[in-house]
């Protein structure tokens, strides 16, 4: 069984236990999400099965859209509602300093990741030193918030200041950290509330089912997640050559490009050769999939 689910993650459950759902529904063990979502967090989750995992990396590194809601005023020490409350403090903003903070946020900055996740330092995971409480320097990495914008009027309710907000972000931002990001632009301190990824590269929250729903039937094939992509159907001579794996020239200019056979089998992915970019190789080898 090869192919992709395109899941609306349900809230209170991790990825991981999605996944095993699909293991569970498929009887195969080869199973695995382009993208982890926060157990308090709901919507988009592309489950890779059999030959697809191969896409995995491919399919995560894509831009990614959320919808969140905010909490000013508080924080947390895993900067969600289900944390413990580290700093708390009555607030009152407008909707001209919020809206002008958020903009401000738009563009590449380093951000601190959180306590709370599974970024490795020196071999551990972040999460493991703080249910230990151990002290560890949090990392930064480049991140890019290409859009983001309030979608809700702003409340005030027992000193603290509540909106929701869509943000369009690269891959690797945490919307916790953005928001606690935006709280400091406003000199006080934020909290995530709730957390829904409506979007992830071309797969749109309208288009998955909930995981409750979800069967068999609904696995898509994996020539449906690379249209995307420039894609080349093969010469008998060519396909030899691409499932051989052989470095191909580049006539396509293309960073990325998709090979096919006459039947439409998928037969690789093929990307950029960094020592002679003027030459393609393989990067995934499908070997004649759906």
């Amino acid at each position: 069984m090869n192919g992709i689910f395109f899941i609306d993650k349900p809230s209170g459950m991790t990825s991981r236990e999605v996944v095993d759902t699909i293991i569970r529904k498929t009887e195969t063990r080869k199973v695995g999400h382009t993208g982890t979502l926060d157990p308090l967090a709901t919507g988009v989750l592309i489950v890779c099965v059999g030959k697809a995992t191969k896409l995995v990396d491919l399919l995560t590194c894509e831009d990614k859209e959320y919808e969140a809601r905010v909490c000013l005023g508080m924080e947390t020490d895993t900067l969600d509602k289900e944390g413990t409350i580290l700093y708390e403090e009555s607030v009152h903003l407008t909707e001209s300093q919020i809206d002008e903070a958020l903009s401000s946020l738009i563009g590449s900055y380093q951000q601190e990741v959180p306590k709370y996740s599974a970024i490795r330092v020196n071999g551990k995971k972040l999460y493991e030193y703080a249910r230990n409480q151990e002290e560890v320097f949090l990392p930064t990495r480049e991140v890019t918030i290409y859009q983001l914008k309030r979608i809700s009027p702003v409340m005030e309710e027992q000193g603290k200041v509540y909106f929701s907000i869509r943000t369009k972000v690269s891959k690797g931002t945490y919307i916790r950290s953005l928001i606690r990001d935006i709280a400091r632009k406003l000199h006080t301190y934020g909290n995530m509330e709730e957390l829904r990824r409506i979007q992830q590269g071309t797969f749109a929250i309208e288009n998955c089912i909930p995981l409750e729903d979800l069967h068999l039937s609904d696995l898509h094939p994996i020539s449906s997640v690379l249209t995307n992509f420039y894609t080349v159907t093969c010469s008998d001579e060519l396909k030899k050559e691409v499932l051989n794996g052989k470095i191909l020239e580049n006539i396509y200019h293309q960073d990325k490009v998709v090979f096919k056979d006459s039947d439409g089998l998928v037969l690789a992915v093929y990307q950029i050769y960094e020592k002679d970019r003027l030459m393609m190789k393989p990067q995934i080898m499908l070997g004649g999939v759906e």
